[in-house]
């Protein structure tokens, strides 16, 4: 996820009303929502990868992971407060599936500096389309831009380094489109979990309990887009029973790309609170051992709960720094060892904003920066995880919650450079989404990064994600030099954790468990 991302859901109780549209009108269906046109191009300057990877400012530890994770994890409900009405609560689903309240919005300007703000907007925005027919006097463009860069960091209250860092991705006017679709709540989702029931009979008792839903739309066969309710979403008997989640219709995305099969052996590498995770168990139809890692503690108790409420029970769920599963040595006791590898990193979390608002005013560069430093490990890490020799496998998905390229097809390209000839990417099978970036403004990403997809709330009226999906045709071997992942040396195990015997196909797949120590496979 951020992990250098503000705790917007670890902490955050599940309320559970839904939030009626104050203007009548029905949620939009997501599967609905145009698309724009791709645009071909990449993000962050190509620099050695010594130099990017042996920053000073190092995240070492697996607490600054989590500082760094405050992230869209908020999954799929965590712990709920259960007395929360819809008419009490102003509800939204995070990206990653928690139904959440939004925090509350600083105080709004009076109107008429909004509205004196807006107009400077449109003023720069009519002239930044026809610059040389319509500026003023000798008037330079990076005056107008700087001007509108600004001022919508003082109508939106974003540190002006964000802003202008959605000003290079998106230009003028799509960046005040970005900006202003983060002031409205995404529709809330609710995901039917197949392991318990069908969507049908699901979406037939809630509208028997007073919800308006309906599909959330020809890609998914388990969304329920939520209208309205006269119930807590979170309290009804189906969700305590487990035969539903909350969760975000883009954090569908990346288990929809990963595509497990039964019997497969699947990590997920940042799992807590589980929403992921218990899509991936789901998708598994209870068969094979589902692999639930995350590093902090705390959230491997949600996790396990998560786990236990939605019925699955093929699951072992670890507490450890993802950076050494599969480290060299003695460290890294699942080195080659997943038929599928999920890896939603931590991340700046610029993607829910409409969640957290706290990200305008913490994502600073140097916070961004080492966002990425983490991330670069751990996709290597997640690569190292996965067996190229799986029958059925051998594919890693990465995603975040961010919109920014340093993040995204910035590390997906570092691990192409890494990893060369060993892995490639290959199309997420996703149904809709903006390709990745290849070229853009004279940067250069892989070519094959158009497989990757992007969501943007002002486009697709869902989170802003990143989505992309690796195949992996070949393992380094323990004697072959190379960079490894960057911690075998600094972060070696200090002793293997007892735990079920994973190599063991005859046994029954262990019940959910929580691992308070590192956990290690067996010899």
């Amino acid at each position: 996820m951020p992990k250098d991302r503000s705790d917007h859901g670890e902490d955050r109780l599940l309320e559970d009303g839904v939030r009626r549209r104050r203007d009548g009108r029905a949620a939009r269906s997501l599967a609905e929502r145009p698309s724009i046109r791709p645009r071909d191009g990449s993000s962050g300057a190509s620099r050695s990868d010594k130099h990017e990877l042996e920053r000073e400012n190092d995240v070492a530890t697996a607490e600054e992971w989590f500082i760094l994770d405050r992230r869209q994890d908020t999954d799929d409900g965590g712990s709920d407060n259960l007395g929360a009405t819809a008419e009490q609560t102003d509800s939204t689903s995070t990206d990653d599936g928690r139904h959440s309240v939004k925090r509350a919005r600083p105080s709004p300007a009076p109107p008429h500096d909004s509205d004196t703000l807006r107009a400077r907007i449109q003023h720069c925005l009519h002239v930044l389309e026809d610059f040389n027919a319509r500026r003023e006097g000798d008037r330079r463009r990076a005056e107008y831009v700087q001007q509108l860069i600004d001022t919508l960091s003082q109508l939106h209250d974003c540190l002006p380094s964000l802003t202008r860092r959605f000003h290079y991705l998106f230009g003028a006017a799509e960046a005040v489109e970005f900006l202003q679709a983060n002031e409205s709540p995404r529709p809330l989702v609710i995901r039917t979990n197949t392991l318990k029931t069908r969507r049908r009979e699901l979406a037939q008792a809630l509208i028997g309990r007073g919800m308006n839903v309906d599909p959330l739309g020809d890609w998914s066969k388990v969304g329920l887009l939520v209208h309205e309710s006269q119930v807590p979403v979170g309290a009804t008997p189906e969700y305590l029973a487990g035969h539903y989640t909350i969760q975000s219709a883009s954090s569908l995305m990346p288990v929809m790309a990963l595509a497990p099969q039964p019997h497969e052996r699947v990590l997920d590498m940042a799992a807590a609170p589980g929403g992921k995770a218990s899509y991936i168990g789901q998708l598994m139809r209870g068969t094979g051992v589902l692999f639930a890692n995350d590093a902090k503690r705390e959230r491997c108790k949600a996790l396990v709960a998560n786990l236990q409420r939605l019925g699955v029970h093929h699951a072992v769920v670890m507490n450890d720094d993802g950076r050494r599963l599969s480290a060299k040595g003695s460290g890294g006791g699942f080195r080659h060892f997943f038929d599928r590898v999920l890896l939603d990193a931590p991340c700046s979390g610029t993607g829910i904003i409409a969640h957290d608002e706290s990200v305008k005013q913490t994502r600073t560069d140097d916070s961004i920066a080492r966002c990425v430093y983490l991330q670069k490990q751990l996709i290597l890490a997640a690569i190292d995880a996965c067996n190229a020799k799986s029958p059925t496998g051998g594919y890693v998905v990465y995603s975040t919650c961010s919109v920014l390229m340093d993040e995204n097809e910035a590390v997906i390209d570092y691990a192409l450079r890494k990893r060369r000839g060993a892995v490639r990417v290959v199309p997420a099978g996703l149904p809709f989404g903006v390709p990745g970036f290849t070229n853009f403004r004279g940067k250069h990403f892989h070519r094959d990064l158009q497989e990757a997809r992007r969501f943007y709330p002002h486009v697709h009226n869902m989170d802003g994600f990143f989505v992309c999906k690796l195949r992996v045709l070949e393992n380094e071997s323990d004697g072959q030099k190379g960079d490894g992942n960057g911690v075998a040396e600094e972060r070696r195990a200090e002793s293997p954790t007892s735990m079920a015997n994973p190599d063991d196909d005859e046994r029954e797949p262990p019940a959910v468990q929580l691992v308070i120590a590192p956990a290690r496979r067996r010899a």
